[in-house]
């Protein structure tokens, strides 16, 4: 039953444009109502954005917002793996340190914005894998597709035409030459169905059989997807389980596996038990490096260096290993990486009344390639001269190898010990230490503090060699540069090397499922998936053959296959003996 143009609001069409229906509704009608849409609602609103989030469009693009929200962290210094790097940019940028802090680029893979691209990227990756694993699950098990009627649509077409030998059944022979088709196509590793049609009326009969190959490829795209959700979990898994930490160790002295005894600093991930780690102990015997000699060329540059250490574990005796730069030592489950060295001079300072107040190794860093360092001494309980309580603080400057510049300042011209000195600044007043708030104990803080030598203090800087002792300013004692040989040491001034001690139980499985994606990835990228397909038909003294192929994607070598399979099958069909079964 037809309907009349009044029933339904319409605004009349424009009588020049041939192609536009004449009941084409493009405005409101008349009626003011307007054309409206569906209403989704809540339900589904969320419908809509789970479609959106679990499309693999939206796993790719989270994946790129990953590896680019990764750059800040190797570019800005973590506090998870170099916090010495982290006061160093405050101290040099003071401006800019609370703006990145704000932003959490000092912490990057623990910051809120990076943990949401995660999370969602897990989820994204998640809610694409399943449903295409069901479905390709049910596509594996499911018969090959029927033979179509009229294969030579198909670009990827050859036909043949074989005469019926004397004394044999065209439709028999139809069914032999199928049967040695499909035993070459499954032999190719092809998953074969065979469609035969008997011959009804005036149709004659058919035989074909319809092959198909190639799931590996939706396999490997799976297995890839699948192995990246694995890569997720192992990282935030892994990284509640992962703890670095830092430590310094002068040369004699040794580091326990403890939280409150040897670690300059210490990061642990949140399921991390810092009352329960690995009992191991570590003692820094010597530290050897080779530089460059003088009047070569690239003089001054080191070559390798060797941390000689004594390892002890609970039930196993002392053992001298060695670590170096790019090969860590393992110990009960941690990997131990030298990542850095410098001078530890030895300093004695005694008050007035010649008592010892301060001994220390003292590690100095490096300010430059030939060991100019830098140190800092912290002294809590020194004296004046009338016997009042003050507290001392020392900026020392080290050169391994003094020289004088034009201007009169001293340097380093080269990084081994040839000519040591050290001068020092020396402080007197509040270090700040009292009032509970961390400080770092490689800067001074001098704000409340006077100057009483080196500097614009109007007094010279003490400077001493090993073994040299000078009063302190003011009268408040007296200050050794100790000389490590009349202890027994190697050299006139100790070394020390810097150390990471990083435990990362997730690292394998990151491995192991990065070597599976990668997998996944080359058969996906390799493996074409194609249908092939024989028929035969029986036509009075012979049998048409015809051949045909469809690419599943991707597959210039379709047509090639195709060919090749032409051709070997009419080369079986001519061997003698050959029945297909």
């Amino acid at each position: 039953m037809s309907r009349s143009r009044s029933d339904a609001p319409v605004i009349a069409a424009d009588a020049s444009d041939p192609l536009r229906p004449s009941d084409h509704a493009d405005g409101d009608g008349g009626d003011g109502r307007g054309i409206t849409q569906p209403q989704l609602g809540f339900v589904g609103w969320l419908r809509w954005g789970w479609r959106q989030l679990t499309s693999m469009r939206t796993a790719l693009v989270l994946l790129l917002l990953l590896a680019i929200a990764a750059i800040p962290g190797s570019i800005v210094p973590q506090r998870s793996a170099d916090p010495n790097g982290v006061i160093d940019f405050e101290s040099k940028n003071p401006g800019l340190y609370p703006v990145y802090n704000a932003l959490q680029l000092f912490d990057v893979y623990s910051s809120v914005w990076f943990s949401a691209i995660y999370i969602l990227l897990f989820i994204s990756l998640i809610g694409c894998v399943i449903p295409r694993t069901k479905h390709h699950f049910k596509a594996m098990r499911a018969r090959p597709p029927r033979t179509p009627m009229r294969l030579s649509r198909l670009d990827d077409y050859a036909t043949a035409e074989r005469a019926v030998p004397e004394g044999r059944d065209a439709e028999a022979e139809a069914s032999r030459v199928i049967d040695l088709a499909q035993a070459q196509l499954r032999k190719s590793g092809y998953r074969v169905e065979r469609y035969d049609t008997p011959a009804t009326g005036k149709r004659p009969a058919i035989a074909s059989v319809s092959a198909e190959r190639g799931y590996a490829r939706e396999t490997g795209n799976l297995v890839f997807h699948a192995a990246l959700v694995g890569v997720l979990i192992s990282v935030g898994v892994g990284g509640g389980l992962t703890y670095t930490g830092q430590t310094v160790i002068a040369e004699g002295d040794s580091f326990v596996n403890s939280l409150g005894l040897g670690y300059t600093s210490f990061n642990p991930g949140r399921f991390v038990d810092t009352e329960h780690l690995p009992p191991y102990s570590l003692g820094l015997d010597s530290f050897e490096v080779s530089y460059v000699p003088v009047g070569q060329a690239g003089q001054g540059m080191a070559g390798d260096f060797a941390a000689n250490l004594t390892t002890r574990e609970p039930g196993h005796d002392p053992e001298q290993k060695t670590v170096r730069v790019n090969h860590p030592l393992d110990m009960a489950g941690d990997r131990i990486y030298l990542m850095g060295n410098g001078y530890a001079p030895t300093i004695t300072v005694r008050d007035p009344a010649g008592d010892v107040v301060f001994r220390e190794d003292v590690e100095f860093l490096p300010q430059d390639a030939n060991m100019t360092s830098q140190g800092v001494i912290k002294i809590a309980d020194g004296l004046s001269e009338d016997g009042a309580p003050t507290q001392l603080g020392l900026i020392g400057f080290f050169y391994p190898t003094a020289a004088t510049l034009h201007t009169g300042a001293l340097t380093s011209a080269y990084p081994a010990l040839a000519n040591p000195v050290l001068t020092l600044w020396v402080y007197a007043g509040d270090l700040g230490i009292n009032d509970g708030t961390a400080r770092n104990v490689y800067a001074l803080d001098p704000s409340e503090m006077t100057q009483l030598a080196g500097g614009t203090s109007g007094t010279d800087a003490l400077q001493l060699e090993p073994g040299q002792t000078v009063p302190l300013p003011d009268g408040m004692g007296t200050i050794t540069f100790e000389d490590n040989t009349a202890n027994g040491g190697a050299e006139v001034v100790k070394r020390y090397v810097s150390l990471s001690i990083h435990r990362d139980v997730g690292a394998p499985w990151v491995l192991g499922f990065a070597i599976l994606a990668l997998a996944g990835l080359v058969t996906a990228l390799f493996v074409p998936r194609r249908r092939m397909w024989v028929k035969a038909t029986a036509s009075g003294s012979s049998v048409q053959l015809e051949y045909a192929g469809l690419a599943r994607g991707e597959d210039p070598a379709i047509a090639v296959a195709v060919a090749e399979l032409k051709r070997t099958h009419e080369a079986s069909l001519d061997r003698p003996g050959t029945t297909g079964r």
